[in-house]
């Protein structure tokens, strides 16, 4: 049925293993204590995506590439109890997976598993245009398969939305998808001119916004050749994990978009959820609700102070 899509989110299907740490960074010890423990769970940023649009009400679909493993288990049974229709690819070296170490101030470090993919890894070119014509929207995580459907996404004439995440402006594996979206969002993390880089995008590509994520200074939203700052918003509650956070603006970002608002109100609403993101414990993959989100908008726009 055309249409019965919102998202379709492409890759960045996996397993994370959380390990909390005294101190990042990690000091080298032969051995330390640690809690509240360690925990692996499914759920990598396609993933955070596919929850966050999902829990916002969007009609959500996911495909990438699982293993017939344990994990590839944890990321199919995360997407039956959500209730988010996944097409799964075959992958014969196990499902991706990484070791995220996590400070006391919520700060992450990511160490991922490159020995789970190949160069020849491939979405299906007919099953990425049969779930693009049924939808309104792709968001294409940056994982290597991907690079090689975003032709087939041009084509079935879809917009298009990828996050760089740490892209340093000058990597070229990253243009590919800088140039195919009509959406980038972009950490400003190892960038030295983010509004410069922000416009590159925008002059080389088919982008028609650029936001730049910059953790508690906000983020900056390139729309309309204009960069305005989007300050960061307060959380509603101690924070306690940084990640998922750029994941958690970009589903709430795209949610702006698909009900039809403009630019700066799409990025007030991801400000909202990056910081709710920001107090779950990385353990838990809890994005924020559809009514949440409003209501805590329309509480910072009447300039009530936040419930905490």
């Amino acid at each position: 049925m055309a249409g019965d899509t919102d998202v379709l989110v492409l890759g960045g299907a996996g397993v994370d293993t959380i390990v909390h740490v005294p101190q990042l960074p990690l000091p080298y010890a032969d051995s330390y204590l640690i809690g509240p423990g360690i925990e692996t769970r499914a759920g990598q940023t396609g993933d955070f995506v596919a929850l966050g649009v999902s829990a916002l009400g969007l009609r959500t679909h996911h495909i990438d590439m699982i293993g017939d493993d344990h994990e590839g288990d944890l990321v199919r049974a995360l997407h039956r109890d959500r209730g988010i229709a996944l097409t799964e690819v075959p992958q014969p070296v196990g499902t991706k997976r990484a070791v995220n170490l996590v400070g006391p101030d919520g700060r992450r470090l990511s160490l991922y598993d490159d020995s789970r993919a190949r160069e020849t890894d491939r979405l299906p070119e007919d099953a990425v245009l049969a779930l693009a014509a049924r939808s309104r929207h792709a968001h294409v995580s940056i994982t290597h398969p991907c690079a090689f459907a975003l032709p087939a996404l041009r084509r079935a004439a879809v917009t298009i939305s990828t996050d760089l995440h740490d892209w340093d402006g000058r990597n070229p594996y990253h243009e590919p998808f800088a140039r195919a979206a009509d959406v980038v969002f972009v950490s400003t993390a190892a960038l030295a001119d983010p509004e410069r880089t922000m416009r590159r995008i925008v002059e080389r590509g088919r982008a028609r916004v650029v936001v730049a994520t910059a953790g508690a200074e906000g983020a900056y939203l390139l729309a309309d050749d204009e960069v305005t700052h989007v300050p960061a918003v307060p959380p509603p509650a101690p924070v306690v994990d940084s990640n998922g956070a750029g994941d958690a603006f970009a589903s709430a970002f795209l949610f702006g978009q698909l009900t039809g608002e403009p630019p700066l109100r799409c990025a007030l609403y991801g400000a909202v959820a990056g910081a709710y993101a920001c107090t779950v414990a990385s353990t838990r993959t809890d994005p924020i609700g559809r009514d949440a989100l409003l209501a805590r908008v329309a509480q910072l726009e009447s300039g009530m102070p936040a419930h905490r």
